[in-house]
């Protein structure tokens, strides 16, 4: 039984170095460790440790992308693209965003909220008509 034990663990760390050289990208960590996408999730899934280091790596991958965005954004020629959209992500505090985002929670219970549409009322009539 220990054999197999160590042959697991040698598979896990395998899939976890390939997984911080794809920067997470569970497919090809996969593909360069020989093992199914199934087998992967059935350790992420069954095993803490091997769920928490996996997580790492995600977040040492969402870093690297945030560090590539910070250095688009500085320079002689900052990329004005990668500044809003940093600012609508990173802003929104402060106002920079589009659209309003209503946060609704209620501790673990679940919130339904329906919207029923009337069809003759969804119609524009004459006088909004001219409005759009």
């Amino acid at each position: 039984m220990g054999n197999k034990e160590n042959k697991t663990e040698h598979i896990k760390k395998k899939l976890l170095i390939a997984l911080e050289r794809s920067l997470g990208v569970v497919t090809t960590a996969c593909r360069q460790s020989d093992i199914g996408r199934t087998t992967f999730y059935t350790y992420y899934k069954e095993d803490l440790e091997f769920k928490k280091n996996v997580d790492d790596v995600s977040n040492i991958a969402l870093d690297f992308a945030e560090s590539q965005l910070h250095s688009l954004m500085q320079g002689d020629n900052p990329n004005p693209t990668s500044i809003i959209f940093y600012l609508k992500c990173k802003g929104k505090s402060r106002g920079y965003y589009e659209k309003q985002q209503v946060d609704v929670t209620s501790g673990d219970e679940r919130i339904t909220i329906e919207i029923n549409l009337d069809e003759d009322k969804a119609r524009p009539d004459d006088k909004t008509k001219d409005l759009l």
